[in-house]
């Protein structure tokens, strides 16, 4: 199942390869845009119900998708559970209500932060933060990939964080994959190899 996951984000380019400069001022060779689900309606489902079966028993009142990317997953999760959902602006308003969370919501009220990849964090730390000065409550962050930089371990100090795949995990599948390019392979390897050496 998980292998079939890996596969279809592979298939439609989610995974690529090159010279990337990451959000947070890295370079890489890999990089994972997954912007590209939004066209893919079936595979977004997948990609949501793996995040709530990964999840288990936790309940909550209200989900918010980190913007951009991880708000189609975040609708859709709550369109599959019903789950209502808000949204936190990138740009504050400096007209209307000036809200920095829109849609319906009490203090105190249990907020899933929902990403789609986790680099270094800080994303959801400025998400996490907006919703909390809006008198939300955070103890829970899940995101589909986990880079494995650290980001991880510094919201844990916080949040409980689950990942549904690790970059490593979706690396050593694709090295076993026969529809990877030779190319691609020798890139995954050389990555693999210095994530080793650090």
């Amino acid at each position: 199942m998980q292998d079939s996951l890996i596969t279809s984000l592979y298939q439609i380019g989610v995974i690529q390869f090159g010279e990337f400069q990451l959000k947070s001022g890295q370079t890489s060779s890999l990089y994972i845009n997954l912007r590209k689900i939004i066209s893919y309606p079936d595979l977004l489902r997948t990609i949501s119900k793996r995040m709530w079966d990964t999840l288990k028993d936790h309940r909550f009142d209200v989900v918010c998708g980190v913007p951009y990317t991880a708000l189609p997953i975040a609708t859709c999760l709550s369109l599959e559970h019903n789950i209502p959902m808000v949204m936190r602006r990138k740009e504050k308003k400096d007209y209307g209500t000036k809200q920095s969370v829109e849609g319906v919501f009490t203090p105190g009220q249990q907020c899933l932060v929902i990403e789609d990849v986790i680099t270094t964090g800080g994303s959801i730390i400025e998400t996490a933060e907006e919703l909390e000065k809006s008198g939300l409550n955070i103890s829970h962050v899940i995101a589909l990939i986990d880079r494995e930089q650290g980001g991880k371990q510094n919201l844990e100090k916080k949040y409980t964080v689950d990942t549904v795949l690790s970059l490593s995990t979706i690396l050593q599948s694709l090295l076993q994959a026969d529809f990877v390019k030779p190319a691609e392979k020798t890139i995954i390897e050389q990555y693999l190899l210095e994530r080793s050496a650090q």
